[in-house]
């Protein structure tokens, strides 16, 4: 039975969806970075907040585990390379708190807007300072969002119910998605330029950190009202604390600072400068959804092997995987095949999908492929890390698709270039289970056996009788036989299912033959 901890505060209806799905959970939040080495190998599972730091010591520690889930959207806690190194998933809950966190920042948009925060502590200290705080109204002004996706596009959706206009940077929004929720998309330049107000809804990457720097923050219309309720580093604190002070930017609002917890930073004290402690996710309804659905993603994955909001793993509903899982098994088959016969190292590899496999989410199909092709010559490698390992390694990969298949309904092939040459499997499922149907473009049909000798011979007479005799003669029983050839004579391959391990001087022997121009002893 699958064990789960769950190592912080979270709402004990995810308790009971891990335990109404047979898992066994273990709820220890507050647990001392110590404390969480000392246990985390007992575990499978490992449901965190923001408080647990899983580290790389602790993924180190942890053995058996195969999932982190963070219910929430933010995963700085978790180190993803560790992770995916070990082959651990790691999920999030991107959809749980978007409507809380792009309310949040519509709120804070209004509170800049009309002195909301400056205003209620002049009052609530006796003063009566009426004509103090002139506001300005949001309708008819131009926000500017960076970032358009779900938060974004929230933030988009009620902006336009106020009768404002929204123009987003974002390179990944499709101008066919801007026309449907109502946007104009822009270059950042243009936004700098045209928004009246600009909030923040991108991840913390190398690419969008400082986004909003010194030189970009001075691009920005005069009166700007600026929002950040993303993540802290997109913005140059210290030279928005400049243009706050001499006026070029009106009023900002930031739920999320650089350095948290913020008990010092160079925005506080600046004029009309609003901030709150990371709230953007902390409704009642945010935290029971992301907790709901954080149980439910890993009780998912540990039972089915289902996938969700994976960010080091392609996803898998629970609705692909039965349909996936016979081609997976073809998929590591033929990565097996293809690795063990990579003599030389990988130079280049090339995984093809023709027919029905093709319509199928081949993004899994590729991870479980590439793990099959790495174990022979990394070991310890599985379908999270495999991916990052050949990246890492600086191996090229493609795939493509053709959407039918000559022969077969559905058609997997890996090509992999070692020692300057391709060398080419093929394999296709028969009833649900694999096959191998071409080695080297010859055509043939075996089914994969847990010890196969890979023979690559010349086609003349006298090969299988010799290879036969010598197979007898050492005890070594043929449990399969199998045949290609380009013609009389020519190439050929043979692929022998055995019942027994090939010692290394039959190896040698069947190499002797005069017939024998390759021959690999493969384990499945």
């Amino acid at each position: 039975m699958p064990k789960v901890l769950i190592s912080d505060e979270l709402s004990p209806a995810a308790i009971e969806i891990f335990k109404a799905r047979g898992l066994e959970v273990d709820f220890k939040p507050g647990l001392r970075k110590e404390e969480l080495i000392a246990i985390i190998d007992q575990y499978d599972g490992l449901a965190v907040r923001s408080n647990t730091k899983a580290t790389a010591e602790i993924i180190v520690a942890a053995k058996n585990l195969k999932v982190i889930g963070r219910a929430g959207i933010g995963v700085d806690n978790i180190d993803i390379p560790a992770a995916t190194q070990r082959g651990i998933v790691v999920m999030n809950t991107p959809f749980g708190n978007s409507i809380t966190t792009a309310e949040h920042a519509i709120a804070l948009m209004f509170a800049a807007a009309r002195q909301i925060a400056e205003a209620n502590a002049s009052t609530q200290a006796g003063k009566w300072e009426k004509n103090r705080f002139m506001g300005r109204e949001l309708y008819a002004k131009t926000l500017g969002l960076i970032g358009c996706g779900n938060i974004g596009g929230i933030v988009a959706d009620r902006a336009l119910g106020l009768k404002m206009k929204v123009i987003a940077y974002d390179p990944f929004l499709s101008p066919e998605r801007a026309l449907a929720i109502g946007v104009e998309k822009v270059e950042l330049g243009d936004l700098l330029a045209r928004a009246d107000v600009i909030s923040l809804h991108v991840p913390m990457t190398e690419k969008t950190r400082n986004v909003l720097s010194r030189e970009n923050l001075a691009k920005t219309k005069k009166g700007l009202i600026l929002v950040n309720a993303a993540r802290g580093g997109l913005v140059d604190e210290a030279a928005l604390r400049d243009l706050l002070e001499n006026g070029h930017i009106s009023a900002a609002a930031f739920d999320v600072f650089t350095v948290e917890p913020a008990k010092d930073n160079p925005l506080f004290g600046a004029p009309n400068f609003i901030a709150t402690p990371h709230l953007g996710a902390s409704t009642n309804e945010a935290q029971e959804n992301v907790a709901l659905q954080v149980a439910e993603q890993m009780s998912d994955y540990l039972i089915s092997g289902a996938v969700t909001n994976a960010l080091n793993m392609p996803s898998i509903t629970a609705e692909e995987a039965p349909r996936l899982k016979p081609f997976a098994a073809l998929a590591e088959k033929l990565g097996a095949f293809a690795g063990q016969i990579a003599d030389e190292g990988l130079e280049e590899v090339a995984i093809e999908y023709e027919g029905e496999v093709a319509k199928l989410n081949m993004k899994p199909l590729t991870a479980t492929a590439l793990a099959g092709l790495l174990r022979p010559l990394l070991q310890d490698v599985n379908v999270v890390s495999a991916p990052a390992l050949l990246k890492e390694r600086g191996v090229p990969l493609t795939e493509s698709t053709r959407e039918g298949s000559p022969i077969y309904e559905s058609l997997i092939r890996i090509r992999v270039k070692t020692g300057g040459k391709w060398r080419t499997i093929a394999g296709t499922v028969i009833a649900g289970a694999p096959k191998i149907a071409e080695v080297k473009s010859m055509h043939l049909e075996a089914p994969f056996h847990p010890v196969m000798l890979f023979i690559n011979n010349s086609d003349k007479p006298g090969f299988i009788g010799a290879l036969g005799t010598l197979l007898g003669d050492a005890r070594i029983n043929i449990a399969t036989f199998h045949l290609g050839r380009e013609g009389e004579g020519a190439d050929a391959i043979a692929l022998v299912g055995v019942d027994q391990i090939v010692p290394d001087d039959v190896v040698a022997q069947i190499k002797a033959l005069p017939q024998v121009r390759y021959v690999k002893v493969l384990r499945f």
